[in-house]
């Protein structure tokens, strides 16, 4: 299987069909309801919804996706009976297969019903429709690519007794981004210095997001946050609270975090914690939001 876990829960939408032909007279005899085994798109149905929900069953790799929704519809046409599946769930992964088993499962339903009336039906055009939903779906180019500085916040790293590790972490992580890191630096616990060039790197710098990491616990020496307080034109809370609420499903120490985001003229400035793992699945949970914040600084709203 493929591993999901660092993925965001999206929601995610499939719709996937499949086509039973048969005789027009067998046709006519669905529409009338005089089928003998019974009520046809009733058992395809009920065929089609159990079937989804055993996906993860009958196909090997397949997850075990909490399905949210399932809706099937049985049309009769003129020579053919069209079974059309919808599928959706709020997860990391999305429900095209799901939704495929289900229309097969269903068409294969009313195969079964109708073949002592029809020995010459054929099952055709098993086919997704349309999906929708992921992370991709939010996922927008922006150029020139964000100019970003990665700022270290730690006594130790600063004073070279402790070797960086979520600094480079969090610049590998950007190396997927549409974004250049133009600026990386590290910086002692002090107030006066962490706030003196969080306003260069804006002002001065003009940089468009500015990322730190350190110094957001809750330890006498974790001043990052109320450094970036002072500096800033307004708050984003949502954004440091998405990273939180993303890091408290990996670990329970995510609530611990004083980690805040903002803006300041037209840079974005967010506060990362500084363990490593803790600064990789923040810019994880960060990408691709953020970058439609860049769209709302400048002007442009959400269109």
């Amino acid at each position: 299987m493929i591993d999901v876990s660092g993925k965001f829960e999206t929601l995610r939408e499939a719709h996937a069909r499949a086509i039973v032909r048969a005789k027009p007279e067998t046709v006519d005899i669905v529409r009338a309801g005089k089928v003998p085994k019974g009520d046809v798109a009733t058992s395809a149905r009920v065929a089609g919804t159990l079937a989804a929900k055993k996906t993860s069953e009958l196909i090997p790799l397949c997850h075990q996706v909490p399905l949210d929704w399932i809706k099937i519809d049985v049309t009769p046409g003129q020579d053919e009976i069209v079974v059309d599946v919808v599928v959706r769930t709020i997860w990391k992964t999305g429900v095209e297969v799901d939704a495929l088993v289900a229309a097969s499962v269903a068409a294969l339903t009313v195969y079964d019903m109708l073949k002592p009336i029809d020995d010459g039906m054929t099952i055709s055009d098993i086919r997704l429709i349309k999906k929708q939903g992921g992370v991709s779906q939010y996922t927008e180019a922006i150029s020139p690519p964000l100019r970003t500085v990665v700022l270290v916040i730690s006594d130790s790293t600063h004073a070279g007794r402790r070797v960086d590790k979520s600094g480079k972490t969090i610049v590998e992580r950007l190396a997927s981004q549409p974004v250049e890191v133009v600026e990386f630096k590290v910086l002692p616990d002090d107030v006066d210095l962490i706030r003196q060039e969080l306003v260069r790197c804006c002002d001065e710098l003009r940089a468009d997001l500015v990322i730190t990491t350190g110094g957001t616990g809750l330890g006498p020496k974790d001043l990052t946050v109320a450094a970036t307080k002072g500096i800033l034109d307004k708050e984003a809370p949502g954004i440091a609270e998405a990273v939180r609420a993303y890091g408290q499903k990996r670990t329970p120490y995510s609530m611990l975090s004083q980690g805040i985001a903002g803006v300041r003229k037209n840079t974005i400035i967010v506060t990362l914690p500084g363990s490593s793992r803790g600064a990789a699945e923040s810019i994880d949970a960060l990408f691709p939001g953020i970058v439609h914040a860049f769209r709302m600084v400048r002007g442009g709203g959400h269109d």
